[in-house]
């Protein structure tokens, strides 16, 4: 007897009076249930029919018993995909769901459901109140171990190029939680204030907050919580030394935010990451391509630095193919590169006139402006074009002196203004 074993499949009353009383002839049993606790419906009774009994003061010891029985498995959070004959024996394929925490770890205090900002409808008191988006179906649960609610990815998450939290962050801020929103968001991209600041905000295009009336003002929220963070508390900490395991070198070719992502979060990884930048500056276009009124410097600086005491080396003037190469960094011991170049180069128009004096790409218009050029727009500007390069060269040119600014732009102002 002590050989076999029996599958059961539910772990209602049923399925846990059948465990214990299979268990204690000896049998090995595999409690099966779908839910994340066993107990089925009886759990969510009052009284039991016909005696009036309380039905967890019958229920409650009958789990305990089920799990401390040593001949019990409670496979809880799973359900059975497939059940296959094999002589006398049953294959049975088993699909375990994850709690989105740490089982081994948990123990089921209830200090993290205290904190969560998140509430959702209760499905055990069939929607009549509201629990945390992480929880315990009930008090007495077995087993006695917490499980996070994820039932999709918001489409704010989903939009982002970067998979920021927002739904997560905004609802810390809804909680007067701006430290723990600051560092959700950080898990995610080291330039929060500049994400803030310059992003195009496509996750409020999709946030369904907006079906109702507006969306959200995710990049208006996620430019306060990053403010506040760096006014109240200074830089971030860095990574704890327990992370830098070094696991080699690794060398970056640009500093833009691009490069400078990768480096924070390979260092983050234990890796020894050095940025080449062939500009006196570091920060690519954010340095070079954004307006100060959009971007200013000491806040892009502010985040640079933070990246930089993480640990990330970065050596300007370094130009690649100049001042060093391929060959180079071999030697040097670096094991692998990420080429994060950037698109400094307009797209030409291709039409005549356009190499003539007084006409500029935007980008150069914005690098010659950044660095300190004077440039002589006149009174009168066109600007061809109505993206985000076009927009910051026709507010930059008003700036710089001229009085008005034209923009020729190929599509309708309904179009653009739906963009």
């Amino acid at each position: 007897m002590q050989n076999k074993s029996v599958l059961v499949i539910g772990g209602g009353i049923a399925g846990i009076q059948t465990s214990l009383d299979l268990a204690n002839k000896g049998i090995k049993v595999y409690l099966v249930e779908k839910e994340p606790s066993i107990g089925g419906n009886m759990a969510r009774l009052d009284k039991t029919f016909p005696t009036n009994d309380c039905s967890l003061c019958i229920l409650a010891p009958k789990m305990n018993e089920c799990i401390s029985n040593e001949n019990i498995d409670i496979l809880s959070f799973s359900e059975v995909i497939d059940v296959k004959k094999s002589g006398k024996r049953f294959i049975v394929q088993i699909k375990k769901k994850s709690r989105f925490i740490d089982e081994n770890k948990c123990t089921g205090c209830g200090e993290c459901c205290d904190i969560c900002p998140v509430e959702m409808p209760d499905e055990f008191d069939m929607g009549l109140r509201m629990r945390k988006a992480i929880f315990k179906p009930f008090p007495q649960a077995v087993p006695n171990i917490v499980r996070i609610d994820k039932t999709d990815v918001s489409p704010c998450v989903d939009a982002c190029p970067a998979s920021v939290n927002a739904h997560g962050y905004t609802a810390l801020i809804s909680q007067s939680k701006f430290k723990e929103a600051y560092e959700l968001i950080l898990a995610s991209m080291p330039f929060p204030s500049v994400c803030g600041r310059i992003c195009h905000r496509p996750c409020e295009k999709v946030c369904t907050r907006g079906d109702i009336d507006d969306p959200v003002a995710i990049a208006h929220l996620k430019r306060f919580v990053a403010d506040y963070y760096y006014k109240h508390f200074g830089l971030p900490p860095v990574f704890s030394e327990n992370t830098k395991t070094n696991r080699g070198k690794v060398a970056i070719i640009g500093s833009g935010p691009a490069g400078l992502t990768c480096g924070y979060f390979l260092t983050g990884m234990g890796y020894d990451v050095t940025v080449f930048e062939k500009l006196d500056i570091t920060g690519g276009m954010l340095a070079v391509g954004i307006p100060e009124y959009r971007l200013p410097n000491p806040v892009l600086q502010r985040e640079i630095e933070f990246i930089e005491k993480s640990g990330v080396k970065i050596r300007t003037k370094s130009e690649f193919g100049r001042d060093f190469d391929l060959d180079y960094l071999q030697k040097k011991g670096f094991k692998a590169v990420f080429i994060g170049i950037g698109a400094h180069i307009s797209m030409p128009m291709r039409i005549p006139g356009e190499d003539k004096k007084g006409v500029f790409s935007a980008l150069s218009f914005l690098k010659k402006v950044k660095f300190g050029e004077r440039i002589d727009t006149g009174k009168n500007v066109v600007v061809i074009g109505g993206g985000n390069a076009a927009i910051d060269s026709a507010r930059t040119a008003l700036r710089t002196g001229a009085k008005q600014v034209t923009i020729l732009y190929r599509r309708s102002r309904n179009h653009w203004q739906n963009c």
